[in-house]
């Protein structure tokens, strides 16, 4: 399992494959991963956004997502998990997250995947900061909820 929260921009396919690769991960020992990937929109809420920060709280975001990860590895049986998620300036269609789940049957997988992503979605302690696309005047930011 890895979970990384990270500041660098990354390539969500080139992880992956890098990821699958890694000598863990025995070819023949998987019959399915499924991944989710989540890039910013450039809009939320009916208004246009022209950029986002994200923030965390590093020792308890980390905390959070490995004892959550534990748990849908052992209720999913999954073989492995790898979690990306980024935090700091982003842009729309930037990644911001990517969730991949291993398992020996598609099922497991597609429902191992979904789960984490719910619980980063709606439990994780990741902050966003909007900022509102303006036309002739100050931007204009605002704090979001999960949404």
């Amino acid at each position: 399992m890895l979970i990384e929260i990270r500041s660098a921009p990354f390539d969500p396919w080139a992880e992956l494959n890098a990821y699958q690769n890694n000598p863990g991960l025995k070819p023949g020992n998987y019959g399915a991963c499924a991944t989710f990937v989540g890039t910013m929109r450039d809009y939320n809420l009916g208004d246009d956004v022209a950029q986002m920060q994200l923030q965390h709280y590093e020792g308890m975001t980390q905390h959070q997502l490995s004892s959550f990860a534990d748990q849908v590895i052992d209720r999913h049986q999954l073989l492995d998990l790898l979690i990306l998620h980024r935090v700091g300036d982003l842009y729309p269609n930037d990644p911001i997250v990517l969730v991949a789940a291993w398992s020996a049957h598609r099922a497991a997988a597609f429902d191992g995947c979904r789960q984490m992503m719910e619980h980063l979605k709606s439990h994780a302690t990741f902050w966003k900061k909007e900022t509102l696309v303006e036309s002739g005047g100050p931007a204009n930011h605002r704090w979001v909820g999960n949404v």
